[in-house]
């Protein structure tokens, strides 16, 4: 039995004080014991949330990491400084950095590398565009990713993958739970052919649009086992509802 999850994407959003005063709700009520919860603020808010979170029952994860160790890479931030700060989590692969920053599937293959070593566990997203999709290129895209990140190399410990389709991000638009289960089903037949990883055991998330109203019935499905939440974590009240969901 594969245990429910649900991550928050906070991505270039807060302050100090909103993320206090977020953290600060979350905290107020108890998560479901048999949900993992975590948050993933940006990297200047990483050392508040490790430190506003600690002893509780939300866990914190980074947004990226570098594939350097160290060294003179101006800007980057190493899996070993996440790890050593206290992160647990770390978002690789996010569509906003394949589009924006022109990730390729071999560089985002080498930063699962670098977190898996530096103890940091992965949630790798893959997702198709909306022109992709209508092409009938759905499959073969996300198929390219998966195997782009893990094929041939070691499979990271806790590796959890996240599926966003990139039409259904921000835009209001959420993929059906029939459609985002035959993805979620797709994308487990592909994992369970690569050497070395436990498909059956790998918890996938669905990201996209994913509210309150509608969490329900998408992890409901029997190969979604949680989501990668963007808007929605933003907001206290309506992440707590998507966390008990997932319960």
């Amino acid at each position: 039995m594969r245990r429910p999850m649900v991550a928050g994407n906070w991505k270039m959003h807060g302050s100090r004080a909103s993320v206090g005063q977020l953290l600060d709700e979350l905290l107020r009520s108890a998560t479901p014991p048999e949900v993992d919860v975590a948050v993933c603020p940006v990297f200047v808010h990483l050392s508040q949330a490790i430190s506003t979170c600690q002893g509780s029952a939300l866990s914190v994860g980074a947004q990226d990491c570098s594939t350097h160790e160290s060294g003179a890479y101006t800007g980057d931030v190493a899996a070993r400084m996440l790890a050593d700060l206290g992160c647990e989590w770390v978002i690789l692969g996010h569509s906003e950095r394949r589009a924006g920053h022109t990730e390729s599937d071999g560089l985002i293959a080498q930063k699962l590398q670098a977190a898996a070593a530096a103890g940091l566990k992965p949630i790798l997203c893959v997702g198709e565009t909306q022109a992709e999709r209508e092409a009938g290129r759905a499959g073969a895209v996300v198929a390219g990713q998966l195997r782009g990140a893990l094929e041939g190399r070691d499979k990271p410990v806790g590796l959890v993958v996240a599926y966003e389709p990139v039409w259904a991000i921000g835009t209001g638009l959420t993929a059906t739970p029939e459609q985002a289960q035959e993805m979620h089903r797709f994308i487990r037949d592909e994992l369970a052919a690569l050497d070395g990883l436990d498909a059956a055991a790998t918890r996938i998330l669905y990201g996209g649009s994913v509210k309150p109203g509608n969490a329900g019935e998408l992890f409901g499905q029997p190969d979604i086992d949680g989501g990668l939440i963007g808007g929605a974590s933003l907001v206290a009240a309506d992440f707590l509802d998507i966390v008990a969901a997932a319960a």
